[in-house]
């Protein structure tokens, strides 16, 4: 943050561009002295918490047409979420609701309304452990980012896996998210679920939170399973190895009994001051078991 001749603090200049292009030629131009920013809800409480220093320039994307709307195709069971979409927007749309439920969830667990009416799904995934982000991976997400050039897009998944250490993307605009249901087969029932686990009920970061789907059939055998968890400062990810051993087998005590181990074993995530490692990692396998018994209930 700058200062004037006597010293003070001055307010960063806010740039507002009208499109996309408009606002990576900005980025482009400022450099490190320039941040996207949105809602801003995760900036501010950066700064107030001495965590990140204010820049001297703020490029406010809340007015891209682009960066807006929420489009679902029914037949083909994909949508797509502009960047600028808040919290709540995706609480309340019964668009989203109808097909890509656990998104509802997730929002709903985010934070206060007052928040949420701020926060959009965009700066939620940027953050790198936002509470929506086990949700959105159950749908294969693509981001669609504005690079200089026609567009660039790139899964979720593989974004997640590198950009704490390769910053290139902070130069990037996202666009949009794209997601896709997974497809049901018709001798199947699917059982999708969403929990945040925290120190409190509400207004607290997550200890964990998971997602998963799974389809079962009428011998409660297991296919196109998918489970994600994230938590704290813990960044998301699909737990392969687990869906692996799980896809094609009888969802039973056996395997239930089976599975939590094996989250207690392959699950990473970060401890703190306030929850250790071997707490988060026995609450996410209790969450992983217990939503598959009620699946199989």
């Amino acid at each position: 943050m700058a200062a004037n001749a006597q010293g003070v603090a001055e307010a960063p200049f806010v740039w507002h561009p009208a499109t996309a292009a408009e606002a990576w030629q900005l980025k482009q131009t400022l450099g490190t002295e320039g941040v996207y920013t949105a809602g801003g809800t995760l900036l501010r409480t950066q700064w107030e918490a001495g965590l990140a220093a204010m820049p001297n320039h703020l490029i406010n994307v809340g007015e891209i047409e682009e960066l807006h709307g929420i489009h679902i195709d029914c037949e083909s069971g994909t949508g797509t979420l502009g960047a600028m979409i808040t919290l709540s927007d995706l609480r309340t749309s019964p668009l989203v609701h109808a097909s890509f439920p656990l998104l509802t969830e997730a929002a709903r667990s985010i934070a206060a309304p007052s928040i949420r009416n701020l926060a959009t799904i965009g700066g939620n995934v940027l953050s790198l452990v936002g509470d929506s982000l086990p949700a959105l991976l159950i749908y294969d997400p693509v981001l669609h980012w504005h690079d200089g050039s026609n567009g660039l897009q790139e899964s979720l998944s593989e974004w997640l896996s590198t950009a704490a250490v390769h910053a290139a993307w902070r130069e990037r605009l996202l666009i949009a998210i794209e997601l896709t249901q997974p497809a049901l087969d018709s001798n199947t029932k699917r059982f999708v679920a969403y929990h945040k686990v925290g120190r409190r009920d509400a207004f607290t970061p997550s200890v964990v939170t998971a997602a998963l789907s799974v389809q079962l059939d009428s011998d409660n055998r297991l296919s196109d399973v998918r489970l994600a968890l994230g938590g704290g400062q813990t960044i998301p990810h699909r737990l392969e190895l687990v869906e692996q051993f799980l896809t094609g087998k009888i969802a039973n005590k056996k395997t239930i009994t089976e599975v939590y181990a094996l989250v207690v074993e392959h699950y990473e995530p970060k401890g703190d001051a306030f929850v250790p490692v071997s707490y988060r990692k026995k609450a996410a396998a209790n969450l992983i078991a217990s939503e598959l018994w009620k699946a199989v209930r």
